[in-house]
């Protein structure tokens, strides 16, 4: 039988993990699921239909699983999903999704949620991220694996991180940020590549050499974009990190961040 202080709530609807710890005075909803080893802290809320995997640890304050921040939100059953290993800290907030956005709010493995950070709904966020201190997802952002976001940083909605990128703090984002890129600034532009990332990945000399050559066509070589595209198949296409960049840039609805 799981761990539960005398003076936490939790709803006999709630499915929890015989190893699952849960502290003092904290809340846990009717449709909340939580997977073995996770520890959830005193004063924190879970509810809604929230599903969080194994070995999650949620500190106090947290509020996860709210109802979404959208006006056109009319009570629907709708969820969100967590994976496995994710730190969630104190006073963030992690919302469920809406019908509009497909009714589902997913967050992947081994993700690090800062205090005051902000998912909201419909948002999904892959594995080995770092979200810091008061950063704000805007509801539909998509943020990639090995995304950092530094401090005090915004999503605009609809947004897409690519993987691998690094978000400056205090930036305000409203553009799609490429793979392997820094961005920076209120609105954000690109600075250059997180090369340190990358070499910290396992990304190897070659490959960097074909991310950083990868740059130089898409935004010093004076090209329009589709022009700088059609190069970068021509040169580069076939390798995967290159491949995968293209992807990204053929899907982009908001644009790109420069």
């Amino acid at each position: 039988m799981a761990q539960v202080h005398p003076t936490a709530v939790v709803h006999p609807g709630a499915r929890l993990h015989d190893t699952v710890e849960v502290g003092p005075y904290s809340i846990i909803g009717a449709k909340v699921t939580i997977g073995a080893g996770s520890h959830v802290g005193p004063h924190v809320v879970i509810d809604g239909r929230t599903t969080m995997g194994e070995r999650n640890r949620v500190f106090p304050f947290a509020a996860v699983g709210g109802v979404p921040q959208d006006l056109k939100y009319a009570g629907e059953d709708t969820e969100l999903i967590i994976g496995d290993g994710n730190t969630i800290r104190e006073s963030a907030t992690l919302h469920i999704g809406t019908v509009g956005g497909g009714g589902v709010t997913r967050v992947g493995h081994n993700n690090m949620f800062m205090a005051y950070s902000h998912v909201a709904h419909d948002c999904v966020v892959g594995n080995g991220c770092i979200v810091a201190n008061s950063v704000a997802l805007a509801g539909h952002v998509t943020v990639e694996d090995f995304v950092i976001l530094g401090g005090l940083s915004a999503v605009h909605q609809f947004t897409r991180l690519g993987k691998h990128s690094f978000i400056a703090g205090g930036s305000m984002v409203t553009m799609d940020v490429l793979p392997y890129c820094t961005a920076q600034g209120d609105r954000a532009e690109l600075s250059g590549l997180n090369v340190v990332g990358l070499q910290r990945h396992g990304f190897s000399e070659e490959q960097v050499g074909r991310i950083k050559e990868a740059y130089k066509i898409l935004f010093r070589s004076k090209l329009g974009l589709a022009e700088a595209v059609a190069r970068l198949q021509a040169e580069l296409g076939g390798q995967s990190e290159i491949d995968y960049l293209l992807n990204f840039i053929a899907q982009s609805k908001r644009g790109l961040t420069r």
